[in-house]
């Protein structure tokens, strides 16, 4: 799984001086100060706050003043299965997401294949334990695989040969939101109740927002 980071824009500042504008005043990073930043094909400085810039952060998210942090804008391109992607494509506000469609492309598709598999949890209506068992499913995969195949060199069209395809296919999307908007996606599923394959994509964009918008971030994140 894969979690890619494609652009962002604004930084901490950029919060900061979207709520100053309502007094008309601005701010600017503490004695010139900027941080080297370098994650995936991006790289850049980020401010250095003053410490009553990192205050005015603070007392926005504490008192839900989230439109200033809608002024940061993070773009992704992410590679997970479909069953992951169905459970994040659920957060609709603030975020923008185009995906791989199989309507269109017919290459050879690709498994998610846990060697563990965690087994049911008694205490719970849904989720896991910490218990899993050993279960090869290359086998199958491989018949699933080649039914795909099949079905297209019958020259059945893209979009029905794709319905044999099981939810461990991997997909790929671009992501694209606000801050405030991935912020709430973290909380939720950064959570440790949260399904551990989509949990790691959650982390993954935790830790990328976390180094390009760090007082922000932390600000905004409830662990």
């Amino acid at each position: 799984m894969e979690v890619t980071l494609v652009n962002h824009m604004g930084d901490d500042l950029t919060v900061v001086n979207a709520a100053r504008v309502s007094f008309a005043k601005e701010s600017f990073a503490q004695d010139d100060e900027y941080t080297e930043v370098e994650y995936d094909s991006w790289c850049g400085s980020i401010p250095v706050l003053s410490e009553s810039d990192k205050k005015l952060i603070n007392y926005l998210a504490k008192h839900n003043h989230w439109s200033p942090f809608g002024h940061c804008q993070l773009q992704f391109r992410i590679k997970a299965p479909v069953f992951v992607a169905r459970q994040l494509v659920k957060h609709q506000v603030g975020l923008t997401w185009n995906e791989v469609s199989r309507r269109y492309v017919d290459n050879e598709p690709e498994f998610y294949i846990p060697k563990n598999w965690r087994l049911k949890a008694e205490d719970k209506k849904q989720g896991s334990s910490d218990e899993y068992i050993e279960y090869n499913i290359s086998s199958t995969m491989e018949y699933v695989k080649e039914t795909y195949n099949n079905l297209l060199k019958a020259n059945v069209a893209p979009e029905m040969a794709r319905m044999v395809l099981p939810q461990n296919l991997y997909t790929e999307w671009y992501w694209s939101g606000t801050l405030m908007a991935f912020a709430r996606v973290c909380n939720l599923r950064c959570k440790s109740d949260t399904q551990w394959e989509t949990q790691l994509i959650a982390e993954m964009i935790d830790l990328k927002a976390k180094e390009l918008f760090p007082v922000s971030w932390e600000a905004l994140r409830v662990e």
